[in-house]
């Protein structure tokens, strides 16, 4: 998974958490690098899981509130639509996937004594003896491979060689790859001195993960690279590619169309299924909030009226937002209501 950081790096780094917290509670073995900040004060941010019957305590709290709300509500509408079925006025089933984080709160250390795993912080690798250089690469990025390849064929994740022993999912986590941090000049110039440093690491990268069992997420300040081209080939390289932009200091902040969302959700790209392409939607339609303890990206539903206090330039981005969501949505737009992390 590949994910393009807000400009601020305050939401893409909360999936990045959630990304690794959801493979504690399942089990699996974690390998965190970092060139920003040490993996272990990552870990110790981790949110807390939801137990399951506080989570239903939740919805069925939420439930009676919107039920309540319906009640009311039916009195002001008209007889005629009153009959009509809501769109998407709450999820279709109740099938569970994943599970629920609280934000509030951190990761109890008693979780983390269960499962393995492994950090890999820049500033200390670093400092132990020079390795050779591979493929002309950088040496933060031949150094990280070399790293994770050791992990992969020592401890049991090669799928292509049988184990023995009971296998297991290594779950790799990669924070802010491509920044000025890991020796790497494309967020800072047009003109990088070695303009395929990244897509050499990406492409070796994306070896080691399809023939082992393991899954990666990484983000990247897609935001400071100027090079389209870079960002082409990393996309070409990735199997989901997801970015976000955050309304902070842009107009959208202010903008009464915007006021129950804190930011977008951009869907470059999906995994490709017996096909030569995927669907690739540039529809606009999914938008993230942050709760007090939630994190949840849900279908953007812009109001159905503008009052006097709206301006120009807002209706006519209303005006194109409707037009865009009724052309047609993404695959990710099709399911439930919204997606709680």
């Amino acid at each position: 998974v590949f994910t393009e950081e807000d400009k601020y790096n305050l939401y893409s780094n909360l999936l990045f958490k959630y990304f690794l917290a959801e493979g504690v509670v399942c089990g699996h073995d974690l390998f965190v690098a970092s060139a920003k900040e040490h993996p272990d004060n990552i870990l110790k941010e981790l949110p807390a899981p939801l137990l399951d019957d506080t989570h239903r305590n939740e919805l069925g709290e939420a439930a009676t509130v919107v039920k309540a709300e319906d009640s009311q509500d039916s009195m002001k509408i008209a007889w005629r639509y009153q009959n009509l079925p809501k769109l998407e006025a709450s999820p279709t089933t109740t099938t569970k996937f994943g599970h629920y984080y609280d934000i509030s709160k951190k990761m109890p250390p008693e979780l983390l004594q269960f499962i393995k795993w492994q950090s890999f912080y820049l500033p200390e690798e670093l400092n132990l003896p020079p390795k050779r250089k591979i493929c002309n690469m950088n040496n933060a990025y031949a150094r990280l491979l070399e790293s994770i390849q050791r992990i992969i064929y020592q401890q049991g994740f090669d799928g292509s060689d049988p184990q023995k022993k009971q296998k297991n999912i290594l779950r790799i986590g990669i924070q802010s790859l491509g920044s000025l941090l890991w020796g790497d000049d494309i967020c800072s110039s047009d003109t990088p001195e070695d303009i395929h440093s990244l897509t050499k690491f990406l492409y070796v990268l994306r070896g080691l993960l399809r023939k082992s069992l393991s899954a990666c997420i990484i983000t990247v300040p897609a935001h400071l690279i100027q090079n389209k081209a870079i960002m082409e080939r990393v996309t070409n390289l990735s199997d989901t590619v997801v970015g976000l932009e955050s309304f902070i200091g842009s107009e959208r902040e202010t903008n009464p169309l915007y006021k129950d969302y804190h930011g977008l959700v951009h869907v470059h790209q999906i995994p490709r299924l017996n096909s030569l392409i995927c669907d690739v939607s540039d529809t606009k339609d999914l938008a993230f909030r942050l709760k007090r303890k939630l994190f949840t990206i849900e279908r953007l539903h812009l109001p159905p009226d503008l009052s006097d206090t709206v301006s120009r330039t807002s209706k006519q981005d209303l005006a194109e937002s409707a037009k865009l969501l009724s052309s047609g949505c993404g695959a990710m737009a099709m399911g439930k209501k919204h997606l709680d992390f």
